[in-house]
């Protein structure tokens, strides 16, 4: 078996329009060990939410993998049958969407949304099922869950609907828990307090954690190990100690540059400057050298590989390679 519960490797998903061929994902690949944190950052359109989908198998019909492998403990998932792909998602892998405003059905109560994960993934009676929703609903924290199982989703808060859909996401306790942008719409107090209730489940049931998101502090804390993804590549990955303290892509470092920092209240929030690449028409080199103050030549028209900087630090830049080359010419003049 692998020591890894799972791998991604050279993942390639395209959606296919009128317009043309959007590569949404184009040869990303990473692992993730069980009990451990993944934290995937990114502004809109880098392909972090792609790639979640692209696990899950769950793609628009104009969605398509074309190319690479991910693998569970050692299997092919894009290989999978439909029976075995629809017992994998909720019972091996989890995900909890972006909106709880949107993601669960106003027409159904609580109950019995959280009732028909348990009765498709598991041996449970429907009685057994009511009972463990119950459970699962006192496990994130909502009051009085024999009450909240006969309610509809208007009649809670949007934290308390976070909460249900992550009591729906681990009812069958997955082994793996994809939150894409789980504290989208919620105030910043309760952000903290999901954010803060994920970790805690996570240790509790021992669960490996993927975390999409645009917001490099959200994940400060929690993550073991941050991608940092854009125009659908892998830019930098790193420890948070990495990535916050010795950022060593361009685009990092603007992330980094637009977060409001209390110690230097007084500065101008710098944002990146020009738009997002379009994806119809990836570009020839790094995709983002068109918005890099830095560019050199060679970043307009070859993707650069990913350079190892240190045991747990990789980034994807031409400047690095161009550090690096300056640092050993200067070791050879003085040898």
């Amino acid at each position: 078996m692998s020591e890894y519960l799972m791998e991604v490797r050279n993942l390639h998903t395209s959606f296919f329009t009128d317009a043309g061929e959007v590569q949404a994902v184009n040869g990303v690949s990473f692992t993730l060990k069980k009990g451990k944190i993944l934290g995937i950052v990114g502004e809109s359109g880098s392909g972090k939410s792609v790639t979640a989908y692209s696990i899950m198998s769950i793609l628009d019909d104009a969605g398509k993998v074309t190319e690479g492998e991910i693998l569970y403990n050692g299997e092919d998932v894009l290989k999978y049958s439909k029976k075995k792909i629809h017992n994998f998602r909720g019972k091996n892998v989890s995900i909890i969407f972006q909106d709880p405003m949107t993601s669960l059905n106003p027409v159904f109560t609580i109950g019995n949304q959280l009732e028909e994960a348990i009765l498709l993934h598991t041996g449970r009676s429907r009685k057994e099922a009511r009972e463990h929703a119950i459970k699962m609903l006192e496990l994130v924290g909502v009051n009085e869950p024999g009450k909240r199982v006969k309610q509809y989703p208007y009649e809670l808060s949007g934290g308390m609907r976070q909460r249900v859909m992550i009591a729906m996401a681990l009812a069958c306790e997955p082994d793996i828990l994809i939150a894409d942008e789980p504290t989208t719409a919620l105030d910043v107090t309760i952000q903290a307090q999901i954010l803060e209730l994920m970790q805690e489940l996570q240790e509790r049931m021992g669960m490996s954690i993927i975390l999409v998101t645009h917001d490099l502090g959200v994940i400060a804390e929690m993550c073991d190990e941050i991608i940092v993804m854009y125009g659908g590549r892998v830019c930098e990955r790193g420890t948070a100690e990495d990535i916050f303290y010795h950022p060593s892509h361009e685009y990092t470092k603007g992330l980094l540059n637009s977060i409001p920092n209390i110690t230097r209240i007084k500065e101008r929030l710098k944002p990146i400057a020009g738009t997002p690449i379009n994806l119809l028409s990836m570009p020839l080199g790094c995709a983002f050298a068109t918005r890099c103050d830095n560019a050199m030549k060679i970043c307009l028209t070859v993707v650069p590989d990913e350079l190892t900087l240190s045991d747990t630090h990789k980034a994807a830049c031409w400047l690095n390679v161009r550090k690096l080359t300056e640092e050993t010419i200067k070791e050879v003049d003085h040898g």
